[in-house]
């Protein structure tokens, strides 16, 4: 019997989970980290502690495990106060414990328990799925010194000796560049002139394939078409088997629903194993109906006589 693994189990749901003779295992939600030295980002997460003072037995682990292990209760009390025995000599001795998935454990010279808690397992289902990651650094440029130096070793382009400078090869430049422009102007205005009355001519034409068109298409056939008999054969669909489950629980391993199912099956419900939901757990139903009501009537009976929870699950 592991029990780490069973404390485990209860913390995904529960906030405290407490050792019968031994101390509690607390759990409280920690906020998404973002680590500015490596740049790295961990996601919401739930932190584990310890508290020794919290040894009385609230009766939740132990039921937990006999109902899984299908024992009795007095039974799974004696084997989790035996395996606390074993961890209390571990820890007088000197030792270290270590619990798989929560943490290591050990007793300092004044007797007090030193708890160090494992990253290795995200505790809080609502982050199921994310995982811890680095970011690479985004390097930005300031460029506002280099500018200002930049400026002051950059030259003046124009002098005064060349700013005094005129001569008749400048008056020269300037005048042949109105004569390029003057004609380029004439060559262009006669061009608009000749594209304009093509496209009058385009447009007329075009006019008078358009009214030839219309007078055409005025004498017609008006006579009803004749459409074909479309014979369409309507088939019912018969309401889907079993469509409604009530489940009894979800369970981390396979063979903890396993065991569930034969025990619902001694007690006389139809049980059976239904699948994996989106967290990766074992799910295992009381019975399915096809019925919405009978499934509600039989879910009100499990719950006053069974368990509280369990709930309905409709697939359409």
């Amino acid at each position: 019997m592991v029990l780490e693994r069973y404390i485990s189990d209860l913390l995904y749901r529960y906030n405290c989970v407490v050792v019968p003779g031994f101390g509690g295992f607390l759990s409280q939600y920690k906020s998404a980290v973002h680590n500015t030295q490596d740049h790295s980002f961990s996601p919401p997460s739930k932190s584990l502690s310890f508290n020794k003072q919290l040894s009385s037995n609230d009766g939740l682990l132990v039921s937990y495990m006999a109902e899984v292990e299908n024992r009795s209760y007095e039974e799974m009390l004696q084997q989790v106060m035996g395996t606390v025995e074993a961890w209390k000599r571990t820890l007088d001795q000197g030792g270290r414990l270590s619990l798989e998935h929560i943490g290591d454990l050990k007793s300092n010279k004044e007797g007090r328990i030193l708890f160090q808690p494992s990253y290795q397992l995200n505790h809080l289902t609502s982050s199921f799925g994310l995982s811890s990651f680095v970011s690479t650094p985004i390097a930005r440029e300031v460029m506002k010194k280099e500018i200002v130096a930049l400026e002051e070793k950059v030259p003046l382009v124009f002098t005064p000796e060349r700013r005094k400078e005129t001569n008749l090869r400048s008056y020269l430049k300037y005048a042949a560049v109105i004569l390029l422009a003057l004609s380029t102007g004439l060559t262009g205005y006669r061009f608009y002139n000749e594209t304009l009355s093509q496209q009058q001519i385009v447009v007329e034409q075009a006019q008078e394939k358009v009214a030839k068109s219309i007078q055409e298409a005025t004498f017609f056939d008006t006579s009803p078409l004749e459409l074909p008999t479309l014979n369409l054969k309507v088939v019912s669909k018969k309401p889907t088997v079993g469509i409604h489950h009530i489940v009894a629980g979800a369970f981390r391993y396979k063979a903890n629903a396993d065991k569930k199912i034969r025990l619902l099956k001694r007690r006389g419900f139809d049980a059976g194993y239904l699948g994996t939901n989106n967290h990766g757990l074992h799910m295992v139903t009381y019975s399915s109906y096809s019925d919405v009501d009978e499934a509600l009537q039989n879910l009100r009976t499990i719950k006053n006589t069974q368990s509280q929870d369990a709930w309905l699950l409709s697939i359409r």
